[in-house]
């Protein structure tokens, strides 16, 4: 892209309009060692192999009131999603050699003889499960480790957890090239141990493994990374993605019932922006995926598999979504449904609702909003809500509030440049984006929503006779 006359204007309030302004785009390239810039167009060196080109330019525009640069360098990054099985088998080397992409590197690294190095952050329920085989496999690989197990959990997602890691880090004198840091847990550890890689010599590589099903396919596959502050989620925090995530669903099996459900809420947001193929696996295998816990049955490799299918068109759908925009230089963004709401509401009712659980009750509330903007028939809202239900995840919370939701989109306009940029499902699978939701219908959806939810509440606890009553803070309506 040139630089345009526009970008030349001065942008100081009160400055004026200089009269004459003499342009210049720039290429730049480097000669050896050193960088230096060419007028565009301008003829190089017929010395190819001395020579780089970079995609970087620099523009610059004189005026009488003096001169400015405009520079446009576009940042690169490369990272692999890779699925594997058994990822702690001794045998299996994706966690060694799996992030680097250049044959010709895995060759030099395998041959030199430098002991291998890692730095490993897991957290301290998946050490007590899997500890001893990744100390195993590390051990049984001659790789010289340092393991640091921490509670990681949204309580303790704070700057002090990261600064007590960069300690860590910093003590075991990592190489910030070729010595990734690894993070192996749910999501809370992964966003914790991306910004601290990020910030430990302004950028230093580190590695996903993902334990939780829904840190498989939600904080694993993006860029994002960050801690809670202020009691404001990820109110701290980068795009800095990992140079690869591995995915190995053999970890789900030895999370709680609730924690698979937990992970459903975010697959679902899926299915409902954008994919309706998804959205009839979750409604016609929901339970099954929940009573196996996403293993496959029939084989690691079997396409028809329901667990396999239902997590790689979660992933491919995210990826469309994520990849494009990286760093959410557009805010308007499909992968908000279910996220206008729920981070006030999870931070206010901590620990009550999981991140999963309280991104569903915003997107059943949604679900009110668009059937009260006449975007959903009745029959699509209840297949949605029915399908919520067979999923096992909580559809209303008494903490959700018409006081927090108006709190909860006032923050939003803030983090939204000012508009709402609602997303909405139009039909099952298929989403548009929303500004001009009037508070009116918001309100209407909510007492809707609201009454709704009470009378499904009522029937059960008639159904159920004079045995104890549900909770009423997170009933899975």
């Amino acid at each position: 892209m040139l630089v345009s006359e526009e970008a030349c204007v001065p942008a100081v309030p009160g400055a004026t309009m200089p009269q004459e302004l003499q342009q210049t785009d720039f290429q730049l390239v480097r000669v050896k060692s050193t960088w230096c810039r060419i007028k565009k167009g301008e003829a190089l060196s017929n010395d190819e192999d001395e020579i780089t080109l970079s995609e970087a330019k620099i523009g610059e525009c004189i005026s009488k009131g003096g001169i400015s640069w405009i520079i446009e360098a576009p940042i690169y990054f490369c990272y692999k999603v890779v699925e594997t099985y058994n990822i702690l088998e001794p045998s299996n080397t994706t966690l060694l050699w799996g992030h680097i992409t250049d044959p010709q590197q895995i060759e030099l690294t395998t041959a030199s003889k430098r002991k291998l190095r890692r730095f490993i952050v897991i957290d301290e329920v998946v050490d007590k499960l899997y500890g001893s085989k990744v100390r195993e496999y590390f051990e049984e690989n001659n790789v010289q480790h340092k393991i640091l197990s921490l509670p990681t959990t949204e309580e303790t997602k704070s700057m002090d957890l990261v600064l007590n890691i960069l300690h860590e880090v910093q003590n075991f004198s990592l190489d910030r090239r070729t010595e990734p840091i690894i993070a192996i847990g749910g999501g809370v550890c992964l966003d914790i141990v991306g910004l601290a890689a990020s910030l430990y010599r302004r950028r230093t590589p580190y590695i996903r493994v993902p334990t939780t099903l829904l840190s498989y396919v939600d904080a694993s596959v993006g860029a994002k990374n960050g801690v809670n502050f202020l009691q404001c989620k990820n109110k701290l925090g980068g795009y800095t993605p990992p140079v690869a995530s591995f995915l190995d669903r053999s970890f789900i099996q030895s999370i709680p019932r609730r924690h698979i459900s937990n992970g459903l809420g975010e697959i679902l947001k899926m299915a409902l922006m954008k994919h309706k193929g998804l959205f009839d696996l979750l409604k016609n295998h929901g339970k099954y995926l929940l009573d196996t816990k996403f293993q496959s049955c029939n084989g690691f490799a079997d396409h028809r598999d329901a667990a396999l299918q239902t997590t790689r068109i979660a992933i491919e759908t995210m990826l469309e979504e994520l990849a494009p925009n990286l760093w959410e230089d557009d805010l308007d963004r499909l992968v908000d449904f279910g996220h206008l709401i729920s981070p006030e509401l999870e931070m206010r009712v901590l620990p009550s609702l999981m991140h999963g659980e309280a991104v569903n009750v915003d997107m059943a509330f949604m679900t009110y909003v668009a059937h009260a903007r006449g975007l959903l028939d009745a029959e699509e809202k209840e297949q949605i809500l029915q399908c919520m239900r067979g999923l096992e995840l909580p559809v209303w919370h008494s903490g959700c509030s018409w006081a927090l939701i108006q709190r909860a989109l006032r923050e939003r306009l803030k983090h939204s440049g000012g508009q709402l940029r609602m997303p909405l499902p139009t039909g099952l699978g298929v989403a548009e984006i929303f500004n001009d939701t009037s508070e009116e219908t918001l309100e209407r959806a909510y007492e809707l929503w609201v009454r709704d939810c009470k009378t499904v509440l009522e029937e059960e606890l008639q159904a159920q006779g004079d045995g104890p009553a549900p909770s009423l803070t997170c009933l899975p309506l």
